[in-house]
């Protein structure tokens, strides 16, 4: 069985993992560089002023410059320090403390009392959003970032939690006192009362009729109102599918997305991190419910994406991660046509990078040999999320890490799934080899004693029930039985030349700039 780093990075650069203490010798958290009171201040007075380009431009560019050149090993201020620069405003202080923490995670290793006190201030934070009045604009980005670290850092505190080994007297203590924090429950009613307070799913029903405009201003109010709960409300959405994947339910993490149409553009696209996440984790949650053709099509279109636009990424602080989860799709992909061969479902550029990194081994995989489930198992625990155990641990004695009793559980899920369609290959090349076979001459020729069963297994693994209910299916090729005979349904996709077409324009314009870029002596 492969096994992997089970602390998975979000945004930005994690550290290995390590309870030593985060802070470094030297590290005054009430010294405040003129550099950091001059941030905090400009930052405090463009959100009153709802300066939303410029809030922008100080969180992903200013922030990042002075962590990487005053705090690239030790935390920033502490909010304490910073107060009263900025009023001892409290909802300000609460999104300081935010991005703090979010440094300190990226940069350090958190203590648990961190840990915890990052918990409070979520609590206190989106408390502020669900029941006071935020009159602010910030940031798609800030806003998709704040949801994807709390989930990330829910996720982080199950993995910390679950190695209980090596725990100290003091640790295990703390968990005992503060066994509320960061509890699925709590993180679970989070997520879903922000997307019920927002109201976005009907402000979603009510854009499809034409009586709102959500999507078309990017979730911005440009009436003089705040953005901030409406678009939490909406990636709330994306971070209760990705909590649910991570607890290996994934029909009631498609269920939550379903209010966001992902065939179309969204907010959801507005965010590089939050077109990614969403849909690797609706690609994935498909995959495990052998919704494979949805699978496929959707890894797709994300992964020619990438392709396209990834070149204006390379200096955002998310960029190592999107070349992960690049790295993660395809594998995916690869585990997706190895159980489903739906090949003319993939763009062609697409197609050849699968090829360049995985076509020996997709090879491999059809053979379904100890080899085959071999590569099947390195793909799964390579790409798969980092699943959670989020039960409170047993501190009896002795104490045992169990952090990865839930990823073991999917991986054998899933290998098991990949065995039972060991039978269903040799059903499929004969299929695709006749137009009519008797019952009997098919088991003859695949050396069992009787092929209706088999014949009805294939039915069954190439078919799975959508979001809706309905019955969809996922084969190649369809066949139906009449008496002792198996007739094969001729589906000869259409030849798509629109396609073509669009992708020698492409190639055409892209040689045109190559020649542009020349300088001619």
């Amino acid at each position: 069985m492969a096994a992997y780093d089970y602390d998975e990075p979000s945004a930005t650069h994690r550290p290995a993992s390590s309870d030593a203490p985060s802070q470094e010798p030297g590290y005054d958290p009430n010294h405040v560089p003129d550099s950091v009171k001059s941030f905090v201040v400009h930052l405090y007075r463009h959100i009153r002023e709802k300066n939303v380009y410029e809030i922008h431009q100080m969180y992903e560019t200013s922030f990042q410059g002075i962590s990487e050149r005053l705090f690239k090993d030790t935390p920033w201020p502490s909010v304490d320090a910073v107060a009263h620069h900025v009023d001892n405003d409290h909802v300000f202080c609460l999104l300081y403390r935010e991005m703090w923490f979010r440094h300190l995670y990226a940069r350090l290793q958190p203590t648990l009392k961190q840990r915890i006190d990052s918990w409070d201030n979520y609590c206190s934070l989106f408390q502020v959003v669900l029941h006071g009045v935020v009159n602010m604009q910030l940031p798609n980005q800030w806003l998709w970032d704040m949801v994807d670290e709390f989930v990330y850092q829910f996720q982080s505190f199950c993995q910390y939690r679950a190695k209980m080994k090596n725990k100290t007297e003091q640790e295990i203590a703390l968990l005992r006192q503060f066994d509320q924090a960061w509890n699925v429950y709590g993180v679970l009613n989070f997520l879903q009362a922000l997307v019920e307070k927002s109201a976005i799913i009907q402000i979603l029903e009510h854009e499809k009729e034409g009586l709102e405009q959500f999507t078309a201003t990017d979730g911005y109010d440009y009436s003089g109102g705040s953005n901030v709960l409406k678009v939490l409300g909406y990636f709330s959405m994306v971070g209760l599918l990705r909590v649910h994947c991570l607890l290996g339910d994934y029909h009631t993490g498609l269920k939550c997305l379903q209010p966001i149409d992902i065939t179309q553009q969204g907010v959801y696209t507005s965010v590089i991190g939050s077109h990614i996440t969403t849909i690797y984790h609706y690609g994935f949650a498909n995959l495990m419910l052998r919704r494979y053709v949805e699978a496929i099509r959707e890894f797709n279109k994300i992964l020619l994406y990438i392709y396209k636009t990834k070149q204006y990424h390379q200096k955002s602080p998310q960029y190592e991660q999107i070349l992960k989860k690049n790295e993660q799709m395809y594998a995916l992909l690869a585990i997706s046509l190895s159980l489903c061969p739906q090949v003319k479902l993939v763009e062609e550029t697409v197609n050849s990078q699968l090829r360049e990194k995985y076509g020996e081994k997709m090879i491999r995989m059809q053979r379904y040999d100890d080899e085959a489930f071999a590569i099947y198992d390195e793909l799964f625990s390579y790409a798969c999320p980092k699943f959670i155990t989020p039960s409170a641990p047993s501190f009896e004695e002795p104490l045992v890490n169990y952090n990865q009793d839930a990823y073991r559980l999917q991986l054998k899920l899933f290998l098991y799934e990949v065995k039972q369609q060991q039978l269903l290959s040799g059903v499929r090349t004969f299929l695709k080899v006749y137009s009519s076979i008797s019952l009997g001459n098919l088991a003859k020729y695949m050396e069992v004693d009787e092929s209706k069963t088999i014949l009805l297994t294939y039915k069954h693994k190439t078919h799975a029930v959508d979001t809706d209910g309905k019955t969809i299916s996922n084969a190649d090729v369809d066949f139906y039985m009449n008496d002792d005979w198996v007739y094969v349904v001729d589906s000869k996709p259409p030849k798509r030349y629109g396609d073509y077409f669009l992708r020698q324009i492409v190639k055409l314009e892209g040689a045109i700039n190559d020649l542009d870029r020349i300088k001619l002596d």
